[in-house]
């Protein structure tokens, strides 16, 4: 196999953001009261629960330009800043952008006892399938932010030659998730693991309702609320309600940089040296990419920020990267910018 690429990205961080907690955390500051117009779908999983879509507009079943597809990072959803920049940015230049929302993301509870996880990608093979069924002539894209980026590259690794998409994106992905799951054990990660884990333990408690995972995997409401970081949730929850041994069966089996040699498709990885979120121990070497695959690395940039220019006039590197990447592949119909 003739590995892949690995180029060095021409990303510059503004000048008052060199920090890499700055970057991680200033796209949510800057953006804090911007909003996005969208169109709700809601699908049928074939296990009878459902997917909640989030269109910047529903196209008409003749479409014939490209669709490009969001997955969203952990408790993410199309209220998230950078998907609500990536739907802005990619809607100017006349794409139709679609946002699924991963099982209990969307502001709703999802009817089955399990949830989504990082290497859990039947909903989002089932859902591209229906992209394709629903609008046959439209070519599709994908970009998979974080945790959504794990799964995207699993996906794509998984089915190879078949994939149902022409080229796709991730950023920031969590290659290793043992490492990362460590990684947010310490230093000022922990403040975004207590974030993070203060909602899917909401969540979980308001699942409670619904299903008694006492019964089902021997959790108790105590035992949820007791949690302290993700090897304890994954070992707890994730793990036993998704058929895995452990959180440490299921870490092995979910991370994507085992899946990067299968890639056949045209694939840009983007990835931060400083993300707080994992260590450089993550980044994979040449060999261990398919051809298909181009890993653009960056020494600073944080998790999912890449925020540039100035001050008075900050500039989202990020989105104009991504939609320079699609553009490479079909012209866009406006003006990116």
């Amino acid at each position: 196999m003739v590995p892949g690429m690995i180029t060095k990205s021409n990303f510059r961080p503004a000048v008052f953001a060199a920090n890499r907690h700055v970057q991680t955390l200033l796209p949510t500051l800057l953006r804090i009261n911007n909003s996005v117009l969208y169109e709700h779908q809601k699908i049928t999983l074939p296990d009878g629960d459902f997917l909640d879509l989030a269109w910047n507009r529903i196209p008409e079943k003749t479409q014939i330009n490209p669709i490009i597809v969001i997955f969203h990072g952990l408790e993410g959803s199309i209220n998230s800043p950078y998907a609500k920049g990536i739907m802005r940015h990619l809607d100017k230049c006349g794409w139709h952008v679609v946002l699924m929302h991963f099982r209990n993301c969307s502001g709703r509870l999802n009817h089955a006892a399990r949830t989504y996880h990082s290497g859990e990608t039947s909903d989002a093979k089932f859902f591209l399938r229906w992209l394709q069924q629903s609008f046959p002539q439209a070519p599709l894209l994908a970009v998979g932010y974080s945790m959504g980026g794990n799964v995207l590259l699993k996906l794509l690794g998984e089915t190879q030659a078949a994939a149902p998409l022409h080229a796709a994106v991730a950023v920031s992905v969590p290659l290793l998730l043992n490492h990362c799951a460590d990684q947010m054990r310490t230093g000022f990660s922990r403040v975004y693991q207590h974030n993070l884990l203060r909602k899917m333990k909401q969540k979980l408690l308001a699942k409670y309702q619904q299903y008694d995972y006492q019964k089902l995997i021997g959790l108790s409401r105590n035992d949820i609320s007791g949690i302290k970081d993700f090897w304890e949730f994954d070992d707890a929850f994730t793990a036993p309600i998704n058929g895995f041994k452990n959180a440490q069966d299921y870490y092995a089996k979910s991370s994507s940089r085992q899946y990067l040699a299968r890639i056949r498709i045209p694939t840009l990885v983007i990835q931060s040296i400083d993300d707080p979120f994992m260590s450089p121990a993550v980044i994979p070497q040449e060999h261990e990419l398919s051809n298909s695959v181009c890993l653009e690395l960056s020494e600073k940039g944080g998790h999912v920020g890449f925020v540039s220019g100035y001050l008075w006039k900050p500039e989202f590197w990020l989105e104009k990267r991504i939609a320079k990447y699609f553009a490479s592949f079909f012209q866009p119909a406006g003006k990116c910018g």
